[in-house]
């Protein structure tokens, strides 16, 4: 079997998708998410431009030897334009081994280690009590864990709460807009507002909150040491995870346990964290983190030390992501937790798929490959717009993290 021909399917079906379609000699394909919120074009253009002329001619099997070729065959590596180009390319590598064997890839990955793969869903208000009927809505859904945010009083808006409630998409079209931030109103609330959950939901729902990388390692540590009594399930970037050490202040201070990675693109960037022991869920996605070939050897290297994985999951990643993050979460003997923000109906038209949900746990079902299509007519009629994260400023006009 050789690599025919390749090309990138951008759409937007409320938010914008990058998909990589790799086609072979013998009428098999595979698709690969190459996603990267606020700057798609660039890996679009990165595997149209420099990766796509090489695949043509190879054997999709070789798999190792194809990543390997692609991360260390150019002088400038890592990056997350990089690494999500190297991912779309290896999930879909991985998409035609499964369908040309036909087995599920999770079969590839060394089979189920469970029956399901537990997911978290997000709930938010523009305050506490809005944000208590939330998790009351998700666990009637059958949720077991729930990440929980609110409004912060005195702040127009808050990165991670919708404006207008209903369903909360992140990246918002046009230039970026800015929105306002105070971390000692947010430290005063986020335990009032847990102490809060527990009341009303009792102790067995799993808690998670996430800080969106904008408190200092003291802040994080404070935070997490009064959260203590609430036992959550994790605290999300406490902290900007470049300077790793930082995870060791936090540590020192709270058994709150700590997830980290959804910004990390390799094994370098968490190698401190993990074998520190300085977090305990390791974020990394596979379509910003290198694909199944990088991410299943993270995987190991995180297992040595105790530390488990907790795959970003939001709406900036593809069906495609989804379901590579559930063959993967399945298979793995260290997995902790998925994320689960589930796509529009527009997307899953787009994007139909095999993966299934129920009763607070996902499947990525029995259909070869991955088990997800691409319908490019559809795909056509939602033509790319221009979207971005919003930008966050502190009261007195100071950048900040998201």
């Amino acid at each position: 079997m050789k690599i025919t021909n390749a090309y990138v399917n951008i759409t937007s079906p409320g938010r914008n998708f990058v998909t990589l379609k790799v086609e072979t000699d013998e009428g098999i394909y595979g698709l690969g998410d190459g996603t990267l919120n606020g700057r798609e074009m660039a890996v679009a253009s990165y595997l149209t431009e420099h990766v796509i002329p090489c695949l043509i001619g190879r054997d999709p099997f070789q798999t190792e030897d194809i990543w390997q070729y692609l991360y260390r065959g150019v002088y400038w590596r890592r990056g997350p334009v990089t690494m999500s180009a190297i991912a779309a390319v290896d999930v879909a590598l991985w998409d035609i081994k499964g369908k040309a064997l036909n087995t599920p890839v999770y079969n590839l990955l060394g089979g189920k280690s469970r029956d399901g793969v537990l997911v978290y869903c997000h709930a938010f208000g523009k305050d506490t009590e809005a944000a208590l009927d939330d998790v009351a809505a998700h666990q009637e859904l059958g949720y077991k864990a729930i990440r929980v945010q609110s409004g912060v009083a005195g702040l127009k808006s808050t990165y991670g709460v919708s404006k207008g409630g209903g369903r909360y998409e992140p990246a918002e079209r046009g230039l970026p807009s800015e929105y306002e931030w105070a971390t000692e109103p947010y430290l005063r609330s986020t335990p009032k507002l847990f102490e809060k959950v527990r009341e009303r939901f009792g102790e067995d729902l799993h808690l998670l909150h996430d800080c969106h990388h904008r408190l200092t390692p003291i802040e994080a540590a404070r935070l997490g040491k009064e959260l203590e009594p609430y036992h959550l399930f994790w605290m999300e970037d406490p902290t900007p995870a470049e300077l790793q050490e930082g995870f060791k202040l936090i540590r020192e201070h709270t058994v709150t346990p700590i997830a980290v990675g959804e910004v990390l693109n390799s094994i370098w960037d968490s190698h401190d964290l993990i074998r520190n022991q300085w977090i305990d869920y390791i974020r990394t996605t596979i379509v910003h983190g290198g694909g199944l070939t990088a991410m299943k050897k993270l995987a190991d290297f995180a297992e040595l030390y105790h530390v488990r994985t907790g795959c970003h999951g939001a709406t900036d990643l593809s069906p495609v992501t989804m379901a590579a993050a559930l063959h993967f979460g399945l298979a793995i003997h260290n997995f902790g937790i998925q994320e689960h923000m589930p796509h529009t109906e527009e997307t899953d038209a787009v994007f139909p798929h095999a993966y299934t949900y129920a009763d607070g746990y996902m499947h990525p079902g029995e259909k070869p490959g991955l088990g997800v299509d691409l319908d490019e007519t559809l795909a056509g009629k939602y033509p790319y717009h221009r979207a971005y994260l919003p930008v966050n400023r502190k009261l007195d006009g100071t950048l900040t993290d998201w």
